[in-house]
């Protein structure tokens, strides 16, 4: 593995393009670092929340604005193997990670609906809870471009319905507490092309559940399979993903049917006739 230096130097001037420029941008588009900020960064141990942690040190070395950043790590019942893995990682990369115990793969192991989705919001609770305890007001989370866009995909093929993943949230239980997700607009090809050149090893999905599934030669996800899907429609048009994403952010309300804000459903029928 190439020194600590030398991969920092290289997400600001090697992948300059397709990661610094991506995250300056998401950063500042959505305001998502603020004077007196303190932030909790969440480290799963994969390559997004790796990368993640190395660009907001870097945001802290070259920015003018003063905030703070911590670096915690939820162990959800992680193997001893994939826990010493994140430890040494952090050490290389010069990450000071925090690690605080949970015993939430124990909680869902043996949840039959949904349990990716109980799971998730279990550790955001976890996280959010941890970040108030050491004075932090928000929370950052690794999620990336290509995540955004299959949220999308997913809602629209499994779920009926037109959203997204959005950049920043309010959280609704813990009360000052803010999500942000720095990687918005970074996408996995280039965050994949970092990790190699700079001969990086990550943990990946250390999910007990995603284990067993794969022992017993069950199929991958739905957001797997939304990789794949787009995938295939990147050798068709290799913008798609960015025309899928736009098409979250161009919305024109007078040629949908209905749509909900707030909890309460507009629907085009509601005035039709008043635009004779």
């Amino acid at each position: 593995m190439k020194s600590c230096e030398e991969i920092e130097k290289s997400i600001i001037k090697t992948y300059r393009k397709g990661i610094w420029s991506q995250f300056i941008k998401g950063i500042q588009e959505f305001e998502m670092v603020n004077e007196g900020d303190k932030i909790a960064v969440c480290i799963s141990g994969g390559k997004d929340s790796m990368l993640l942690a190395k660009c907001l040190q870097e945001l802290k070395r070259h920015r003018k604005v003063n905030f703070e950043l911590k670096f915690i790590v939820m162990d959800p019942g992680y193997s001893p193997i994939n826990r010493q893995k994140i430890i040494e990682n952090a050490q290389k990369l010069n990450i000071p990670i925090e690690i605080f115990e949970s015993n939430i793969f124990e909680s869902v192991e043996h949840i039959d609906d949904h349990p990716c989705y109980v799971c998730a919001r279990m550790r955001r609770g976890y996280l959010y809870k941890k970040a108030q305890s050491l004075g932090c007001n928000k929370i950052a989370l690794g999620h990336h471009f290509d995540d955004v866009v299959e949220t999308i995909l997913m809602g629209m093929l499994y779920g009926s319905q037109m959203q997204t993943m959005m950049p920043k949230l309010h959280s609704t239980f813990h009360e000052g507490m803010e999500l942000i997700r720095p990687l918005y607009y970074v996408k996995e090809a280039d965050i994949i092309k970092w990790r190699d050149r700079n001969e990086l090893e990550f943990i990946q999905c250390a999910c007990k559940i995603t284990e067993k599934d794969a022992e017993f030669g069950e199929h991958g996800s739905k957001r797997d399979e939304m990789k794949q899907l787009l995938k295939q429609l990147r050798s068709i048009y290799n913008k798609v993903d960015m025309n899928i994403y736009n098409s979250a952010k161009n919305v024109n309300l007078n040629t949908v049917i209905s749509y909900i804000k707030d909890g309460k459903v507009h629907h085009f029928m509601d005035d039709y006739d008043k635009k004779k």
